[in-house]
């Protein structure tokens, strides 16, 4: 997305949008039919409970609502190259799977083969079975198992990947509270040789206890600290949270810089799904993400 796509008619439009849902929710949600625009990529978590079967049956319902979805194949929970040739062909062929999120996954100890992302790229599997859009993860505010210098090599080594294969990389980070810091840092990423597109993590509207908890689980503690410095009071530990203030200077700055890194931002709908898409369809993401959707494809 660049900024004649955030336009209408001359007048500013918002910053474009994706959401993420669980398989329960993929499966069973009665208001996923028409909650979101088609063909905005819905991604499907994937924390190491669920079957291959039901992440398969999650993603062939988003695709059957006419959304893309994006499942998250995380590489050291998964056991083997067999099983994670297995899933792919399945999310391939049965749920019309073109566009992934493979992540780290979280473990201490790698559940099978894979300890890191890059040996999952590297099987040569998401060619050979048609994905051609691969999402890995970013930090902005660093992570607790690697070091800075780490993680860019291991971003170099995966924009490396896409150059080889043709896969169209983008990066898609955990989300946080501090928006401008999240800017400088997908901006930064040039400076490291890292020109891949950036799409911004953020939390959708919710209590702001359910973001304290969700926060301190997913380890964003520098951006938990800033965040509970804006609330101020316990006070304010009882109301809820709006979004506006993380996206705010994301969405200021797209606008104002045409060449930026940040093409969109991520939502994850802590406070419910049907929160969060009414709070982007207020906004207007979801119709930046639609026009996004027919100028890209």
């Amino acid at each position: 997305m660049n900024t004649t796509e955030l336009k209408r008619d001359g007048a500013p439009k918002k910053i474009g949008a994706s959401i993420e849902i669980s398989p329960k929710q993929a499966l069973e949600s009665a208001d996923l039919p028409g909650l979101f625009p088609a063909g905005v990529r819905v991604y499907i978590t994937d924390i190491g409970t669920d079957p291959t079967a039901t992440l398969v049956k999650a993603a062939k319902r988003v695709h059957d609502l006419g959304y893309k979805p994006v499942p998250h194949f995380a590489s050291r929970r998964l056991t083997s190259r067999t099983a994670l040739e297995d899933r792919i062909i399945a999310s391939t062929q049965d749920a019309g799977v073109t566009d992934i999120l493979v992540i780290g996954g979280g473990l201490e100890r790698p559940a099978g083969e894979f300890s890191s992302t890059m040996e999952v790229l590297e099987t040569g599997f998401l060619d050979k079975y048609g994905i051609t859009h691969v999402g890995i993860a970013g930090h902005p505010e660093g992570s607790p198992d690697f070091s800075e210098e780490v993680a860019v090599e291991a971003l170099r080594l995966k924009k490396s990947f896409g150059e080889r294969t043709g896969a169209r990389v983008r990066i898609v980070t955990q989300f946080g509270f501090d928006g401008e810091k999240f800017v400088d840092w997908a901006e930064g990423l040039r400076t490291h040789g890292i020109d891949l597109p950036v799409h911004l993590g953020v939390a959708g509207p919710a209590k702001i206890t359910t973001l304290v908890k969700y926060a301190a689980m997913c380890g964003v503690g520098n951006s938990l600290d800033f965040f509970k410095k804006r609330t101020r009071s316990l006070a304010t530990l009882a109301t809820s949270h709006s979004p506006e203030s993380v996206v705010g200077p994301i969405e200021n700055h797209v606008l104002e810089n045409p060449g930026s890194a940040i093409k969109q931002v991520h939502v994850f709908p802590f406070g419910g799904i049907k929160n969060a898409s009414r709070w982007l369809t207020e906004r207007g993401s979801w119709d930046a993400t639609a026009v996004s959707q027919r100028s890209t494809g």
